[in-house]
């Protein structure tokens, strides 16, 4: 396990669940007998951080016998593979594990190492004149039965005293020992040898200016059109760092990305080839005419739609059903490019002809995987912006929208932690220019805008009017309405480009329809907020967007509500805190998580034909029904 994670923790050698390993042991079994046992990588385990229950048990007689049957298609294997384990609940086996089988050491690595593809994928490949007979080297077949059995045909009759390795064209690394520690070291001595000849022959690398600032509507424009063809909102994350810049501005741009991927298990992640430019609608029509060249009766085209874009003004851009899908395609395209770029100084960076990677792309295993997958949640692939996302009511909006796929982006003075589907921003909602820096830097890593949620608000304190202080009044004011006019104002381009169409929540209050007294700055500022929202609502119904408003009241697990101000309140009234927080027509408890469910409720197909509403969560108040 821990050369396992040695190996996945360089990126340079694995990305993204690529790449397995195994070891040769021998246990007893229930009946006391010794079993000879292959523990290999199990499928959807990533070597970075795997544990022992992601290695998948099997009989090693079982799979010697399976690499003696002239021929088994791969669905077959699987099965097969699965009939040999020895736990009924391990994962399944790596789709390469007869191939660990064929080689006849006790442990076994196997890498996508960029340097080594990078010798693979040349005019004149120079892996004999790296390694000479230290590996056996395989022409490229597809991972599966047919790729075990032709190394096991190549590797019995080349190995020699001096082999620690297979070179497979266009894939990868194996090497193997007689523990993974010595498996391990003759990895790294063969990978170094790679990297030390190519260092020889690296370009220096042409400076380039940095990229411009984009202008985030058109990135939500370009994105509404991926998501088009795709048939479905996608996420669409910029990259501009200075290798990406070098890279966009090569005057042979064209060409070279258009080769294909450095190895075909990347076109699931990438497509075969990139958009150069913007033209989404030339890519998908080009992608249909590659499906028809290459297509086989019985299978269903893939979407069209481009993983990775890259455009000399924009950079490097790359989408995906979630976050985490783009930024793989972002990781994998990056290697991609320092490959194609090592190659192009080695002379010339050669991929697989485009029958391969269909072949990939449209293998039986990823599209029984395809079959097999579960509908994506609600709002996979959209992005929502919640102001005062920290906490209560705005950070329940943003957990519910996220529970049901979005990726949001999250503005507070105080912002929680972002991770892959979450970008929190530290922002005072009142400062114009610094929302409209938080809405482009959004955009840049989620590719536009879908949901937006306006939760942010203060409550000044119980002041009669006679005793307003201006201060206290006007920062209410600009928090409370102004900065929503201020986010509605810079929003609306975005929204207009939602692939569903754009939905605005505002979260007001139940003082709008019912104030109470000593809450005048609170009231008017909600009420002008309310106001503001049905106004939205009739004027952009014909961008397809709608906008709804809810009232929340007595929601007492806020940072409003401390326990000492609740026992005082419930004191007031003569009641316990548990029925002061119930004093609705319902009975019931209303929390911030209610206000959340409903607020991405209200995002949903459920109110697809709702807009300008104002619907109460209060659990029932005499005042407004």
């Amino acid at each position: 396990m821990y050369g396992s994670r040695l190996l996945g923790r360089e990126p340079d050698l694995v990305l993204h669940g690529g790449g397995n390993t195994s070891v040769k042991t021998a246990v007893e079994d229930v009946t006391g007998r010794a079993v000879e046992v292959l523990h290999v990588k199990g499928s959807g385990w990533d070597l970075a951080s795997i544990e022992r229950a992601g290695f998948a048990p099997l009989r090693l007689d079982r799979l010697r016998e399976l690499l003696t049957v002239p021929d088994l298609p791969d669905h077959r294997m699987m099965n097969e593979l699965r009939c040999a384990l020895l736990d009924a609940g391990a994962p399944d086996p790596s789709v390469e594990t007869l191939l660990h089988a064929a080689l006849p050491h006790p442990a076994v690595l196997h890498s996508h190492a960029d340097a080594v593809i990078t010798l693979t994928n040349l005019n004149r490949p120079r892996v004999e004149e790296v390694f000479g007979d230290r590996v056996v080297v395989v022409p490229y077949v597809m991972p599966g039965f047919a790729l075990a059995r032709r190394c096991a045909e190549l590797f019995a009759r080349h190995a020699g005293e001096r082999t620690v390795g297979v070179v497979l064209m266009n894939h990868g690394l194996f090497t193997f020992g007689e523990d993974t520690e010595q498996a391990y070291a003759r990895h790294v001595e063969l990978v170094d040898a790679a990297e030390t000849f190519l260092a020889r022959h690296r370009p220096a690398r042409r400076p380039a200016p940095p990229l411009p600032r984009a202008d985030h509507r058109e990135l939500a424009a370009l994105r509404r059109e991926i998501s088009s063809a795709a048939g479905h909102p996608v996420i669409v994350s910029r990259h501009t760092d200075p290798a990406t810049a070098a890279f966009v501005a090569r005057p042979d741009l064209a060409d070279v990305a258009g080769r294909g991927p450095a190895t075909p298990d990347h076109v699931i992640r990438t497509k075969r080839v990139p958009l150069v430019g913007r033209d989404v609608a030339g890519y998908a029509a080009d992608y249909r005419r590659y499906f028809e060249e290459h297509a086989r009766p019985g299978l269903t085209m893939l979407d069209p739609a481009p993983r990775v874009v890259l455009d000399p003004e924009l950079g490097m851009l790359t989408a995906g059903r979630r976050a985490k899908d783009a930024d793989i395609a972002r990781d994998i395209y990056a290697h991609t490019a320092d490959i194609i770029e090592r190659a192009e100084a080695l002379g010339g960076y050669r991929a697989l002809p485009a029958g391969d990677l269909f072949d990939m792309e449209y293998w039986e295993l990823e599209q029984a995987k395809l079959r097999l997958a579960g509908a994506p949640a609600e709002f996979t692939g959209e992005v929502a912006l919640v102001t005062g996302a920290a906490s209560g009511i705005g950070r329940a909006c943003a957990e519910a929208l996220r529970a049901r796929g979005a990726a949001v982006v999250g503005l507070d003075l105080t912002p929680t932690t972002s991770s892959t589907d979450y970008l929190g921003l530290r922002v005072d909602v009142t400062d114009a220019a610094a929302v409209e820096e938080a809405v482009a830097r959004g955009v840049e890593r989620f590719g536009g805008l879908d949901v937006l949620v306006a939760s942010a608000g203060v409550f000044p304190g119980n002041t009669p009017i006679a005793e307003l202080d201006a201060a206290a009044w006007q920062r209410t004011m600009a928090v409370n309405a102004d900065s929503v006019a201020t986010l509605l104002r810079v929003a609306h381009p975005l929204l207009k480009c939602a692939p569903r169409g754009g939905r605005v929540v505002v979260v007001a209050s139940k003082n709008v329809p019912a104030p109470g007294p000593g809450a005048a700055a609170y009231s008017a500022s909600k009420a002008a907020v309310t106001q503001l929202a049905r106004v939205a609502a009739l004027e952009w119904a014909g961008d397809g967007i709608r906008v709804n408003s809810v009232h929340p009241d007595a929601v007492f697990d806020t940072g409003l509500w401390t326990a000492e101000v609740l026992a005082q309140r419930a004191a007031h009234y003569g009641v316990s805190v548990d029925a002061y927080k119930r004093r609705n027509l319902l009975g019931a408890e209303v929390t911030s998580a209610a206000v959340g469910r409903l607020v991405a409720e209200m995002c949903s197909e459920t109110f697809a034909c709702t807009t300008g509403a104002q619907v109460p969560v209060d659990g029932g108040n005499e005042r407004v029904v």
